[in-house]
């Protein structure tokens, strides 16, 4: 549909506004996010001014055409009414700034908003966006630690607690966590083992280690590189 008059551009559905997320924005950031949420069966209303943009997503997910760089476009919208919004528009800097401070006159509790900069998150944290987020640079951290030891899977939650899925290192093969004493040792906690043929189990003190298993470890970044880093 459109914000401004004309035909209406069909979507699987009418999102509920005061439960759902807006996602402004169709580049690649934003179009995987609502086609994301929408498959979860989640809530969601896009927004994209391209017409080359809106033409390949319609039909696809909940979609109107505007442009949100004019605040009436938003109240249109009805923007203010949803809890949530993603402001997935990251190359083009004004645009950012100017959609996520749209956002935060009318009062949208939670801002999510791309940047494709340091500087650039800087700008829409002044503004406020209440979360920034910088998908290159966050998986190229992640990957740079991927291909560096035993890890499998990283995900940094916040002020240095990370999560890992990992190999575990051979002192610890055999023996349960309480032998091994990782916890006092390292300073980090496993918190699962995911064994082969047998799901996932959270991890107690009488849980053994063998080498074909994989281990769910919390901590500090820091710490679980070298815990990561044993033979």
């Amino acid at each position: 549909m459109r914000a401004s008059g004309g035909e209406p551009r069909t979507a699987p559905r009418t999102p509920k506004k005061d439960q759902g997320v807006l996602v402004i924005g169709l580049g690649r950031f934003g179009s995987s996010i609502a086609a994301t949420l929408d498959r979860l069966g989640q809530d969601v209303l896009a927004v994209e001014r391209n017409p080359d943009l809106v033409a390949q997503w319609a039909g696809r997910i909940p979609l109107v055409e505007a442009d949100a760089v004019n605040p009436d476009a938003l109240e249109q919208l009805g923007a203010r009414e949803f809890p949530v919004a993603v402001v997935g528009v990251g190359s083009y800097l004004e645009a950012s700034v100017l959609i996520t401070g749209n956002l935060v006159d009318i009062g949208v509790p939670q801002i999510w908003a791309k940047a494709i900069s340091s500087e650039h998150a800087r700008i829409l944290q002044r503004i406020g966006a209440h979360h920034v987020v910088l998908p290159e640079a966050d998986a190229g951290s992640r990957v740079a630690h991927l291909v560096s030891g035993k890890m499998l899977d990283y995900i940094e939650v916040e002020d240095g607690f990370t999560v890992v899925k990992m190999r575990p290192p051979k002192e610890t093969q055999g023996f349960t966590l309480a032998q091994s004493k990782v916890r006092e040792r390292y300073g980090v906690t496993v918190i699962g083992v995911k064994s082969p043929g047998i799901d996932f189990q959270y991890a107690t003190p009488e849980t053994r280690i063998s080498a074909n298993d994989l281990v769910i470890v919390g901590g500090h970044a820091d710490l679980l590189e070298r815990f990561a880093a044993r033979p």
